[in-house]
């Protein structure tokens, strides 16, 4: 039960430390880009002003010159800083040069010796202008940063000033006008190095604080996780019991109720898994079982047929041999022989008619007949039968009792009830068949008689195939054993039931039948 807390820790720390690192990423890589990047990056912009500068001037200048005027037109040296109305294109330009990039601007015209400036050192620009027309830098060192056609971008460091400048000087395009722009560029070095300094100081407490923050969040997000943690460990332990409880409608949320409807899916998967297993176990119990009937009902037809066959074989072969020479003898003979074929053709039938119906192929033929008709037709059917056993039949069935069923079949099921119930009749010889209302549109049919009951026990046996009660008086009438086992068929085909039970005088045999439904169409 230790893994879940466990697990909470480690995801704390886990994103602790990955933030940790992020931040130590991103600072070394801040300060690597400064160290190396700045100063070039920093460069390259102020190259890329002076480049648009000298542009943007050379094209006034070309403006000025196609319309034949000056220079002064442009830049007046009359110009009063604090008169707006004195202010031209050109100063304009110069003054934001000067204000916004801190270029200072000087602009000789060559042809009258016009000297055009910025609010800078006007003595100094000229001076370093000339030095640098007539190639005299006993004061500077110049780097050539970037050179065109008419003039070239320098960075020039004053020995005197220990001052770096970006410097572009020489010629716009009418080749008459000289002109020199100074930038003057800070050491970067000192100023990286202090913002490094500062950005490192910056960024540990920015470390510091954000772990903390992302501590306590990452611990706010392992709750629900650690609680899923646990679930997960009951599922795999076959708890299906625990249960998601956050309300939350984010992934964790998602997660959870997926996790919920895993558990009871998986409660009813294993709740169906172990039905589907008892019914399997069911299913190989009713299959050995059926094994068993089987050679069962193997041996009991054999044990049935063997007794004809044998009187049937040994009477046949005192016919052959002459034993029964008289004609009385050969009478009692073959009448042996014509009475046991009858009771194997008999057995021969019931069986074929019982497996007929057992596999479906002697379906019911549903009709609606009048129950109490066919039942008066099968006692009139057995008069001779019943005058023999000296019976007292009594029927209460209403006439016009309706059911739906196969009037054949049924008619079958009557007989073998009424047969059973006059072979196994006894004083004072009273058999009753009579019909009872149900319910859900149900009758039951009743064929009683006065004699023995049958042992409890033998009550559900009954119904099997060859099974006999009492072997001896079954056998003194010509039965096969097959009888109720033929009615359990031909109910069970109508989707019915049936049954037998004891009473004080007797036994009663019954069934059931859909009767009429007076709303049916």
């Amino acid at each position: 039960m230790k893994q879940p807390s466990i697990l909470k820790k480690s995801i704390k720390w886990r994103y602790t430390c990955i933030f940790i690192c992020i931040i130590a990423a991103i600072l070394a890589a801040i300060l690597l880009v400064n160290t190396f990047l700045l100063e070039r990056y920093y460069t390259k912009e102020k190259i890329t002003t002076l480049q648009n500068a000298y542009e943007t001037l050379d094209r006034m200048i070309d403006t000025v010159t196609k319309n034949d005027q000056t220079l002064s037109s442009l830049f007046p040296l009359n110009y009063d800083t604090s008169d707006p109305s004195t202010e031209t294109q050109g100063t304009s330009y110069l003054k934001t040069l000067s204000e916004t990039y801190n270029i200072n601007v000087l602009i000789l015209d060559t042809k009258t010796d016009t000297i055009f400036s910025t609010f800078g050192d006007l003595n100094f620009q000229s001076r370093k202008l000339n030095q640098y027309i007539f190639g005299n830098r006993a004061y500077s060192t110049a780097e050539i940063v970037k050179s065109f056609e008419n003039y070239s971008i320098e960075k020039t460091s004053d020995n005197i000033s220990k001052s770096t400048y970006l410097e572009s000087w020489g010629y716009f395009s009418d080749n008459t006008t000289c002109f020199i722009m100074s930038m003057p560029v800070s050491s970067l070095k000192e100023s990286v190095g202090f913002f490094n300094r500062f950005l490192l100081f910056i960024g540990i407490f920015a470390m510091m604080g954000g772990s903390i923050i992302v501590y306590f969040m990452s611990r706010e997000i392992t709750k629900p996780i650690n609680q899923l943690a646990r679930i997960s460990e009951k599922i795999s332990a076959l708890d299906f019991n625990a249960r998601y409880t956050g309300d939350s409608v984010d992934e964790i949320g998602v997660l959870g109720n997926s996790m919920n409807t895993l558990s009871e899916r998986l409660r009813k998967s294993i709740a169906d898994l172990k039905t589907a297993n008892n019914e399997l176990q069911s299913d190989i119990e009713n299959k050995t079982r059926y094994a068993e009937r089987q050679q069962e009902f193997v041996a009991n037809v054999s044990h049935e047929l063997k007794t004809p066959i044998a009187l049937i074989q040994g009477y046949a072969e005192g016919l052959n041999e002459g034993l029964a020479d008289d004609p009385e003898s050969r009478a009692y003979y073959c009448g042996v022989i014509v009475d046991e074929a009858k009771r194997m053709n008999t057995l021969v039938h019931e069986l074929m008619n019982l497996s007929s119906i057992e596999q479906g192929k002697d379906l019911p033929d549903f009709a609606l007949f009048d129950i109490s008709k066919v039942v008066n037709g099968v006692i009139t059917k057995s008069d001779i039968l019943i005058k023999q056993q000296d019976a007292h039949v009594e029927v209460d069935i209403p006439e016009g009792t309706m059911v739906w069923a196969d009037e054949f079949k049924v008619e079958q099921i009557i007989t073998n009830y009424l047969n059973n119930a006059l072979h196994h009749l006894e004083q004072p010889n009273n058999i009753s068949i009579y019909s009872q209302r149900e319910q859900n549109d149900i009758v039951s049919i009743h064929v009683t008689n006065t004699g023995k009951p049958i042992p409890e026990e033998d009550l559900k046996k009954i119904w099997e195939k060859f099974f006999k009660v009492d072997k001896a008086h079954t056998r003194s009438y010509g039965g096969s054993g097959l009888g109720l086992s033929i009615v359990k068929a031909i109910v069970d085909a109508h989707h019915q039931k049936c049954g037998a039970k004891n009473t004080r005088t007797g036994v009663d045999f019954w069934f059931t039948l859909e009767r009429e439904n007076k709303q049916r169409p």
